[in-house]
């Protein structure tokens, strides 16, 4: 681990991940400051005003995603609403800002001057997160149905990081899982891993499934497809929004599907603050 001690980390925004990121940094003996977070529980973390956090921190640490619509910062629980305009930019000057999907922040000066680092493209961030992203998932399908898994015919939509650690939970649950993919590597390791083997462009020629897991950001399945599913099958979407589902389709066919944004928050938000610092303390390292 890198030694970060003369550094001071302001966390600020976010979800549950934020605050056990904070207590995190707190019991590694690191000077902690935060603002917009839960303030029970964060022991040895110094809730602080916004000014006053961003005056004395060098680290600022935003949430994934540092902002839901492009305008404010991501702080649900803050007393205020936190523009992202060139006076916020400003206080941010001269300081390393951590942060994800960080692309969604302005394009214009003075935000193109600031040292911004997005921990959210490192490849040691998305393969951790991964494990509680597949953990959720399993646990929306076992909530939803009222079937078991064990036994189910489930497709997967996709052979990337979350959907190699998906296919391998599911087939270790006793489903017999099948995996889409387009690039011809990805369908070889498919079937070398034992699962039924499926290109995406034959999705339709394959429909008898009772669980749906997509991992693909682009519409694959529209109404046309979605029509020769079974009335039954479950679909769950893991990819990012708009995801991969046209669920006003869905609804209108009388299907279950659900957009499942954001699980390591959710499901498992200490392990997933623990992931989100590591990857910090790489990149202060490097």
């Amino acid at each position: 681990m890198a030694d970060t001690r003369q550094n001071r980390f302001g966390v600020i925004g976010g979800d549950k991940r934020q605050d056990y990121l904070a207590q995190s940094l707190a019991r590694d003996g690191q000077y902690v400051y935060a603002y917009g977070l839960d303030p029970q529980g964060n022991k040895g973390v110094v809730a602080v005003s916004l000014d006053e956090l961003c005056q004395l921190c060098n680290i600022l640490v935003f949430p994934l995603p540092i902002t839901t619509d492009g305008l404010t910062l991501h702080a649900p629980r803050a007393e205020q609403v936190i523009p992202l305009d060139d006076a916020f930019a400003q206080k941010l000057q001269g300081k390393r800002v951590f942060g994800g999907l960080l692309h969604r922040l302005p394009d214009r000066e003075p935000w193109k001057g600031l040292h911004l680092l997005d921990y959210s493209v490192r490849e040691e961030f998305a393969v951790q997160n991964a494990v509680p992203t597949a953990e959720g998932a399993i646990e929306i399908a076992m909530r939803e149905s009222p079937d078991t898994l064990n036994g189910s015919r489930c497709l997967i939509t996709g052979y990337g990081r979350i959907g190699k650690v998906l296919s391998h939970m599911l087939a270790g649950l006793g489903a017999h899982v099948v995996v889409s993919a387009r690039k011809p590597e990805d369908l070889s390791w498919i079937a070398l891993a034992g699962y039924g083997c499926l290109h995406t462009q034959s999705l339709s020629e394959d429909t008898a499934f009772d669980f749906i897991f997509n991992t693909i950001p682009a519409l694959i399945f529209d109404r046309k497809r979605l029509a020769k599913l079974p009335k039954n099958c479950l679909l769950i979407d893991l990819a990012s929004a708009p995801g991969g589902i046209d669920f006003a389709a869905a609804e209108n066919l009388g299907m279950t599907a659900i957009q499942a944004l954001s699980l390591p928050g959710k499901v498992a938000p200490k392990k997933a603050g623990e992931i989100m610092k590591n990857t910090i303390y790489n990149m202060i390292e490097e």
